[in-house]
């Protein structure tokens, strides 16, 4: 498949319009933001809304506008996942090509009922009932990605080495979902190449993930790019600040003073002074100091 040819770093940020943009969602935007300055780099805006049942209306609309409002500034257009489906088709078209993909029938409570494994994201380890072809009398409900029975694995720029046994921690998993939706997991890696994307900062809730996308990248024939997982915030019960959780919306009028608490989090202290001043005095301090290695070594971390 195609690939951007990129500077020697491109990031970006992919906030889901599921709801308004939060402290947590902010931590990544301000992380990714900042290495990719500090790098010299470009840095890119993009809305994921592949889940469509997840997306509200006016909700991306809303996080563009408060992005604007805290003086991020991104290079090119915004990207939109739902009008690149024509691109995430022809990616799962190379796959089932290369016999990377089989169609499977299995319901949720199927594989439930037969898989004792639980996957490290919470759900069932898929026990590859279909993946020697579809039982008679059944139909594909979904399209699975073959995994190896073998280590995959990367060294991450805040939580260190991590690694995967694809088959034994997660099992083949959902590309095309039976609602005919494409997964996230396809989409996020056909935009990233198609980006050139050198430099992924996001919260550490999607560390799982990554393996598995490092494994679709090898078969798609692209690049990995680098990887840096921040502390996703909770609240004092341990809770994920998110969108489903009803996480306060941030709100851009606090300016510099609500920037400060998120580099706070994220163990770069701001001098006071700075709480108040403009954004542009804010910023260009936040990049002359940034340090991706002052970032909590942690997964989760309460936010104050």
């Amino acid at each position: 498949m195609p690939v951007v040819t990129s500077p020697v770093y491109r990031g970006r940020f992919a906030p889901s319009p599921s709801g308004a943009l939060h402290f947590g969602s902010l931590v990544a935007a301000v992380g990714s933001y900042l290495d990719a300055r500090a790098a010299g780099g470009e840095w890119l805006l993009r809305i994921e809304d592949i889940d469509a049942p997840r997306s509200l209306p006016g909700a991306a609309d809303a996080i563009v506008r408060t992005l604007a409002g805290f003086g991020f500034v991104w290079d090119g257009e915004v990207l939109v996942q739902s009008r690149r489906v024509d691109r995430y088709h022809a990616a799962l078209v190379a796959l089932q090509l290369d016999g990377d993909v089989y169609p499977c029938a299995c319901s949720r409570s199927e594989i439930a009922d037969s898989s004792v494994a639980q996957s490290v994201d919470g759900g069932r380890v898929y026990p590859g009932t279909c993946r020697s072809g579809l039982a008679a009398g059944r139909a594909a409900r979904a399209w699975r990605m073959r995994v190896p029975a073998q280590e995959v694995g990367f060294t991450d720029r805040v939580q260190g080495a991590y690694a995967q046994q694809l088959e034994r921690d997660v099992g083949d998993f959902v590309l095309l979902r039976a609602d005919g939706q494409f997964a996230y997991q396809l989409a996020v890696v056909v935009d990233d190449a198609d980006q050139g994307v050198t430099a992924v900062v996001r919260g550490a809730d999607l560390l799982a993930s990554t393996p598995r996308q490092i494994w679709l990248q090898q078969r798609l024939g692209v690049p990995t790019p680098t990887y840096a997982h921040l502390p996703v915030a909770t609240d004092v019960h341990g809770q994920k600040l998110s969108k489903q959780s009803l996480a306060r919306p941030v709100d851009c009028a606090g300016g510099a003073a609500v920037l400060a608490e998120v580099m706070a989090f994220l163990g770069q202290p701001v001098p006071a002074a700075l709480h108040g001043a403009p954004l542009s005095e804010f910023w260009a301090w936040a990049v002359a100091h940034w340090s991706m290695a002052r970032v909590p070594a942690q997964q989760t971390r309460v936010a104050e």
